[in-house]
């Protein structure tokens, strides 16, 4: 008997065996996991917004010890304006979950200090025109030093959010130094993850104020060194007025 060969065309793979390759399952591949760069980005410094919002209450609380005739409008009109402009920006930190709308807290926080500012200036202005009728040092001793505390936090509060245009930007940056360097931020000094917080901007107010000149932190804009000037004149006069009218009444 002669075989006859099998043609290689003739053998078909079956159904069931191209179904069973088929049907094998395949491992899922997961996707990696990537945090997204814009919660990072826009995650605020919650500690050190809530010591900057201490601040600002704080000079509504002194600006209440105030004479009436050395306040811009009622005596309680700044504390409130704090308590208002302050609530909704809390409100979108402890809230939001992807980061918060940081250029309206920016516009909250800046229009509040446009109001402690302008009551600062204000009540100035009314101490000097109503020094003359002041005859008791514990008349003038008093608003002076709630004068000069309130220069003091205020200034605070303006370095903190206008160095490097806010908190936020500064950690988008990883806190180089933009308008201010603190010793920590300078080339030679090895201080990893240090960035100042608010307590260093009070630090900068408090030796502006003092000293009339800047202390370990040196300005680097010119918007740094028009704030600083600005408090520095505004400390003088104050002393300025306490010093000449104190020895007037002696």
């Amino acid at each position: 008997m002669k075989s006859t060969p099998l043609k290689s065309s003739s053998i078909k793979p079956s159904a069931n065996s191209a179904q069973s390759k088929s049907s094998v399952p395949k491992a899922p591949v997961k996707p990696a996991k990537t945090k997204p760069a814009e919660a990072i980005d826009t995650a605020p410094d919650v500690p050190q917004l809530v010591a900057a919002s201490i601040g600002a209450l704080m000079v509504g609380l002194i600006y209440r010890e105030l004479p009436e005739k050395l306040t811009l409008g009622p005596s309680w009109l700044p504390l409130v304006a704090s308590v208002v402009l302050l609530a909704p920006a809390l409100l979108l930190v402890f809230t939001s979950d992807h980061g918060p709308a940081h250029h309206l807290i920016r516009k909250l926080t800046l229009s509040l200090l446009a109001v402690l500012t302008a009551a600062l200036i204000g009540s100035l202005v009314l101490l000097v025109h109503n020094i003359a009728f002041i005859s008791r040092g514990i008349d003038l001793l008093k608003p002076a030093v709630l004068l000069w505390s309130c220069n003091v936090l205020i200034f605070g509060i303006w370095y903190w959010e206008m160095d490097g245009n806010g908190p936020i930007n500064r950690r988008r940056n990883r806190h180089q130094a933009a308008d201010f360097q603190f010793p920590q931020q300078q080339r030679d000094v090895d201080m990893k993850g240090w960035f100042p917080g608010f307590i260093d901007y009070l630090f900068l107010a408090f030796c502006t104020s003092t000293a009339l000149s800047p202390a370990d932190t040196m300005p680097l804009t010119r918007r740094a060194k028009l704030m600083m000037m600005s408090e520095s004149l505004i400390s003088m006069l104050v002393l300025v007025l306490l010093i000449s009218r104190s020895v007037n009444i002696i």
